[in-house]
């Protein structure tokens, strides 16, 4: 009798490196204006860490493009959610960078000295998963090909977020512990901001109150996209049961607490998730 063959486990969509600076000052320009056209019942708390839901949601944004032509089918939904959800993601990547402490230049020797090792480790470690089927081997080849300062610091962010987003299956099967998973997602940004990465042209803040504030309402613009999303693409994807694989869960699958599956997310107005909605949607991303 032939011995059966483990199958493959089926990998979410990839946590992406989040832009350089520059590119992120830019996103923040563009949705500074609708900052202050959110109503206080649109602002929620930052309940995540700011940098791993930015890369776990840039990762989804070429997934979710490929459902977009059904998306915008759908009464009620934005199509634009989906539309700027990558700029949404960006812009509170740089608010978040813009409320952050100084960190002078002259850390930078020693931010690094911490940041290479970590880096290395949790690189070696995300190479055996992909290897295994855990993470996508793309992304990870993707974080390899990084060089420099810079490069090191979103690499950081992007494995904390790959470790993050399914460490509820990695847990057991890495040497990574949450603490260094935790540490990388605050590692990059202080990297970051030693290298000068709020003196970026045509969006800087100065007052740091305005920061702190300007924080909550670019990461709420951004998650209350995302979630959205979310809910288009449980409805879309319903009979195929991959919403959580398209749209992955901001929030990490970590302790007692169970992160809201985008299966359990209401369906959009007007709408219900049957198991016969969406049955006639596109392929799998």
């Amino acid at each position: 009798m032939p011995k059966a063959t483990k199958a493959p486990k089926p990998t979410t969509t990839s946590a992406a490196k989040p832009a350089v600076p520059s590119e992120a000052a830019k996103a923040f320009a563009e949705i500074e204006p609708l900052l202050a056209e959110l109503k206080p019942d649109e602002l929620i708390p930052i309940k995540t860490d700011v940098s791993r839901a930015v890369a776990i949601a840039v990762g989804a944004v070429p997934h979710l493009a490929k459902l977009r032509s059904n998306a915008a089918k759908i009464p009620g939904f934005d199509i634009a959610n989906m539309d700027r959800l990558g700029t949404y993601a960006l812009g509170a990547w740089y608010a978040h960078l813009m409320s952050m402490p100084e960190v002078a230049e002259s850390e930078l020797t020693r931010l690094m000295d911490e940041a290479r090792p970590l880096r290395e480790t949790m690189l070696l470690a995300a190479e055996l998963l992909a290897h295994l089927d855990y993470f996508d081997r793309r992304a990870v080849a993707d974080v390899r090909a990084g060089q420099g300062n810079l490069d090191a610091a979103n690499d950081l962010v992007a494995l904390s977020a790959l470790f993050s987003a399914r460490w509820d299956e990695v847990e057991n099967k890495t040497p990574v512990e949450w603490a260094q998973v935790e540490r990388a997602s605050q590692l990059g940004p202080e990297i970051l901001i030693a290298l000068g990465a709020r003196n970026q042209p045509g969006a800087r803040v100065v007052d740091p109150t305005s920061s702190s504030e300007r924080r909550v309402r670019a990461y709420s613009l951004f998650v209350n996209a995302y979630d959205e999303c979310r809910r288009v693409v449980t409805f879309l994807r319903w009979n195929h049961g991959d919403a959580d694989e398209i749209a992955p869960s901001l929030f990490a699958n970590r302790g007692p607490r169970r992160s809201t599956s985008a299966s359990e997310l209401p369906a959009p107005a007007g709408l219900s998730t049957s198991p016969d909605a969406g049955s006639s949607t596109g392929s799998t991303p």
